[in-house]
C-alpha cells in the first residue's frame, strides 16, 4: 500500500490525515492546536505540524505530502529567511484603511474605478483579509520592519518550505526555494488567476519595494522532498483551505460549498474567472486548474457559539430553542457582524438585534434570529455568485456549524434550495492528501477517490420573508469605538 499525507493548517488547529494513495481510504490521523489570536508566530504552526504528525503515528511510511492552509496570512521574511514579525492572519482587520487607500490609488482617487481596476487585475477587490493590504499596513505602521522584507510567503507556503528543510539562515538560496500554488497565490492581491502570473507592480504599490515571491507550481507539480519522514516524501504544491476542501469533496462545476467554520464561505467550482468590482465575490483559482469564485464572511459558527453562551446553553440546546421558534422569529433579526465583516466590507461594524417586541424577547426567538442572521449573510453570498454567472445546481453544507440541527433544518428555507450535508470529515486535509496522491501518480487528472458520501439532504419550504426582513436592517449596524 502506498501512503500519502494531507495537512490542514487552519486558524484553530493543525490536522494530518494519512490515506491510501490508490483508494483514499483513511489509515490514521492526528491533530494539534494553534493559539488563539489574529496575530501569531509561524513557529506555532511548525510546532503544531510536528505534533500532529507525531499524533498520526509519524510519516516514515509516507511517499508524498501536501499542505492545505488558511489563506492570506502575511509571513514576512528577511534576507536570511527569518520571520520578521508575527504573521497577520486573514481575520486581522487592522489593514482595512490600507485596503481603502490601495483601491483609491489604483483608481486615481476614484474608489469605484479603483475597485473595478483591482477586480480586473487580480479577480478581487482588496479587503482587510488579503495579504496585499497587510503589506501596506506594515509599510505604514512598521516601516523599519517593512524595509527588512526580502520575501513574502503565505502560511501553507512557509510550512511546505520548512518541511523541505529551509528556514532561518537559509539566505537567498532558501528564499528562492519558496513554492506555492494557484489557489493560495490568488488570495494575495498580487497574482492574477487570469494570466497565471504575479502583478509585482501591485506588490510594490503595497510594500513600497519588490520582494521574492514563491514560485507558483502547477496543480500536480512536485516540489522538493521533505526532510521529515524516512522516505523523504515528495511535497505537493499545497492549496488554500477552500480549494483543498473542494478537491477533498470532489466538487465539480455546479456544486457550491457553504462552509461554516470560523468564517463563513460560499465557494463554487467554475470554468471561467470572475471580476466583480462590487467586491462581493472574490475571483480565486482552485486546486485543479479551474477557478474558485467565493464570498466570505467573518461571522459564522462563532455566532452560534456566542449566542449559546449568551443564552446559557450548549449547541444542542441552542438548536432546540431555535427550532421551537417560528421562521422569521416573529420579526426579531440579528445582524451578526460580531467581528466586523468582510462581505459586505464593513470591518468596523458591530452586531445588532432589530425588531424587539415584548412577544419576541424569548431565548427561543433570539436563538432563531442568530441562526437565520448567520444564514442570511451566506444567502447574500450565494446570490452574489449567481450574479457573476456561477452555476448553482447543488449546495453542500460543511464545517463545524453544519453539525447544528437548527442550521441543517433552517438553511433550505433561507437559501431557497435543498442542502446536502456530507459525512463529517477533514475535507481540507483530505484534499491535500488527494493532491499528494495526484503528484505521485503523474496522471493528468486527480485520482478518482470516492467523493464524500452525502449523509442527508435537507428540504424546507422557502421563507422569503426571512431574507426580506434581514435585508431591511442589515445596513443598520453599530461601529466599534476607536
Amino acid at each position: 500500500m502506498t501512503l500519502v499525507a494531507g495537512v490542514d493548517s487552519s486558524t484553530q488547529s493543525c490536522k494530518v490525515v494519512i490515506r491510501d494513495a490508490a483508494t483514499g481510504a483513511l489509515v490514521r490521523s492526528g491533530r494539534a492546536s494553534h493559539p488563539d489570536g489574529t496575530e501569531v508566530s509561524p513557529d506555532h504552526w511548525w510546532d503544531a505540524l510536528q505534533a500532529a504528525i507525531a499524533d498520526a503515528g509519524g510519516i516514515d511510511d509516507v511517499e508524498a505530502i501536501a499542505v492545505g492552509g488558511q489563506q492570506h496570512g502575511m509571513v514576512a521574511l528577511d534576507a536570511d529567511g527569518a520571520v520578521i514579525r508575527d504573521a497577520l492572519l486573514w481575520n486581522d482587520t487592522r489593514s482595512a484603511p490600507a485596503a481603502t487607500d490601495l483601491i483609491a490609488e489604483l483608481g486615481d482617487g476614484d474608489p469605484v474605478a479603483g475597485a473595478q481596476a483591482w477586480a480586473d487585475a487580480i479577480g478581487s477587490v482588496p479587503v482587510a483579509s488579503l495579504t496585499v493590504t497587510k503589506l501596506r499596513w506594515l509599510r505604514d505602521a512598521e516601516p523599519e520592519n517593512a524595509a527588512r522584507v526580502a520575501a513574502v510567503a503565505l502560511p501553507h507556503d512557509w510550512l511546505s518550505w520548512r518541511l523541505a528543510g529551509h528556514g532561518p539562515g537559509s539566505g537567498a538560496a532558501g528564499l528562492a526555494a519558496l513554492r506555492t500554488d494557484r489557489s493560495d497565490a490568488s488570495g494575495t492581491g498580487y497574482w492574477s488567476p487570469v494570466t497565471d502570473d504575479y502583478r509585482t507592480d501591485l506588490l510594490e504599490l503595497a510594500l513600497g519595494h519588490s520582494a521574492v515571491l514563491p514560485r507558483v507550481l502547477g496543480p500536480h507539480e512536485a516540489g522538493e522532498r521533505s526532510v521529515i519522514g524516512a522516505l523523504h516524501p515528495v511535497i505537493g504544491p499545497g492549496a488554500g483551505d477552500n480549494a483543498a476542501a473542494a478537491l477533498g469533496l470532489g466538487l465539480v462545476p455546479g456544486d457550491v460549498a457553504i462552509s461554516l467554520g470560523t468564517s463563513g464561505v460560499v465557494s463554487a467550482i467554475a470554468a471561467a474567472p470572475t471580476a466583480d468590482g462590487s467586491g462581493m465575490v472574490t475571483g480565486f483559482a482552485d486546486a485543479t486548474g479551474a477557478f474558485l469564485p467565493l464570498a466570505c464572511t467573518l461571522n459564522a459558527s462563532r455566532v452560534l457559539d456566542a449566542t449559546a453562551r449568551m443564552l446559557g446553553t450548549d449547541h444542542p440546546g441552542l438548536s432546540a430553542l431555535a427550532l421551537s421558534a417560528p421562521a422569521g422569529a416573529d420579526g426579531l433579526v440579528l445582524v451578526p457582524y460580531l467581528e466586523g465583516e468582510r462581505t459586505p466590507n464593513r470591518p468596523d461594524a458591530t452586531g445588532a438585534l432589530h425588531g424587539l417586541r415584548l412577544g419576541n424577547t424569548t431565548p427561543a426567538h433570539v436563538a432563531r434570529a442568530a441562526v437565520e442572521g448567520m444564514l442570511c449573510g451566506l444567502a447574500d453570498g450565494l446570490d452574489a455568485l449567481r450574479t457573476q454567472g456561477v452555476q448553482v445546481n447543488r449546495v453542500l453544507l460543511i464545517g463545524g456549524g453544519a453539525q447544528s440541527q437548527a442550521v441543517r433544518h433552517v438553511a433550505p428555507s433561507v437559501l431557497g434550495i435543498d442542502v446536502s450535508v456530507p459525512t463529517p470529515g477533514e475535507y481540507v486535509a483530505d484534499g491535500a492528501a488527494r493532491q499528494a496522491a495526484w503528484v505521485l501518480s503523474g496522471a493528468e487528472d486527480a485520482p478518482a477517490w470516492t467523493a464524500a458520501s452525502t449523509a442527508e439532504v435537507f428540504s424546507a419550504p422557502a421563507a422569503p420573508h426571512v431574507r426580506r426582513q434581514y435585508a431591511a436592517v442589515r445596513e443598520l449596524t453599530g461601529v466599534r469605538p476607536a
